[in-house]
């Protein structure tokens, strides 16, 4: 059991998704796990981001009626896990060669880069091996969460497909967005109202659109973002010939987009007695800030740099 606490249906569960993370480490790792694998596992995790993949799929949980905690909290640590190890590929020579994640030296810098890459890969088998532990409570509903997780992250139109089109000359951005990023709040998404006892449907395009916006202005934040606001070095995507929503479109179009993908997640969110609470948090979490100015706050910023002098 992950923890003895209900699950906090108003308040959230930001302490509950921190320990549900340390439980599904501790039970991939062992006493005999090497030293410096431990470590770069440490880091890649701990400390996290704005941890808003998890925060999602408890938010969702709630919204829907919180029917299975334990396995709403093991999928909600199974999908950071996963986008954890994400970066950590991310951030490897051979591919972004990224100095810095979340403000320190990447995993692959502090441990070395085939260090890095068995982090990553440990990182995607704790994902799966906390998930099948709920396998002989409700198995037909944790083969499904397993289904839903693992489509999220494969190679047809999951992380995997997103990040193998960073090789592609001509790259479908929506597309793109989509697999990279949106795929997993989208698994977070469906598997809140899964566990929630929800129809995942509705909550799926809220991910969907969620995650579009997300990455949205993550590419706005890499095209005119200071360092010491992002945590990590700016402009990668230019360096690398990464596709780029602003690149392609420009910082207005992009903008525009962001806050229109917001208006159309308001209109999505199923009604219900924590339709309120949800919108609340998500006005929160995109403008207000998770972590730092907040998303809407991150694009106000960047506009802002892009027509003042350097």
């Amino acid at each position: 059991m992950i923890s003895k606490h209900p699950v906090d249906l108003v308040g959230g569960s930001d302490e509950l998704i921190e320990q549900a993370l340390r439980a599904a480490m501790g039970s991939a790792l062992s006493p005999a796990s090497p030293t410096h694998l431990r470590g770069a596992l440490e880091a890649a995790v701990f400390p996290g981001g704005a941890r808003m993949r998890p925060k999602l799929c408890m938010k969702v949980f709630n919204a829907c009626g919180a029917s299975q905690p334990e396995l709403a909290l093991r999928a909600a640590a199974a999908i950071e896990l996963l986008h954890c190890a994400s970066l950590v590929h991310d951030d490897l020579p051979c591919f972004d060669n990224a100095p810095l994640r979340r403000g320190k030296p990447s995993v692959h810098r502090l441990f070395g880069e085939p260090t890095a890459v068995l982090a990553g890969d440990a990182l995607i088998v704790a994902a799966f091996k906390s998930l099948s532990r709920q396998v002989t409570r409700t198995p037909l509903l944790v083969v499904r969460i397993i289904e839903v997780v693992a489509d999220a992250i494969g190679p047809s139109h999951g992380l995997i497909a997103g990040q193998s089109m960073e090789a592609m000359t001509h790259v479908p951005i929506d597309r793109y967005h989509q697999y990279k990023t949106g795929s997993l709040f989208v698994a977070a998404a469906t598997c809140g109202a899964l566990t929630g006892g929800g129809d995942p449907a509705p909550w799926a395009k809220v991910g969907e659109l969620l995650g579009h916006a997300y990455q949205i202005a993550d590419d706005i934040a890499d095209t005119v973002g200071r360092p010491e606001a992002l945590g990590k070095l700016g402009a990668v995507d230019t360096q690398l010939d990464r596709p780029n929503i602003v690149r392609s479109q420009g910082l207005d179009s992009a903008s525009a987009k962001f806050y229109g993908y917001l208006e159309q997640i308001g209109d999505t969110i199923p009604a219900g007695p924590h339709e309120e609470s949800f919108v609340d948090w998500l006005s929160q979490a995109l403008c207000k800030g998770v972590a730092g100015a907040g998303k809407a706050g991150l694009i106000q910023q960047a506009a802002l740099e892009c027509v003042q002098p350097s």
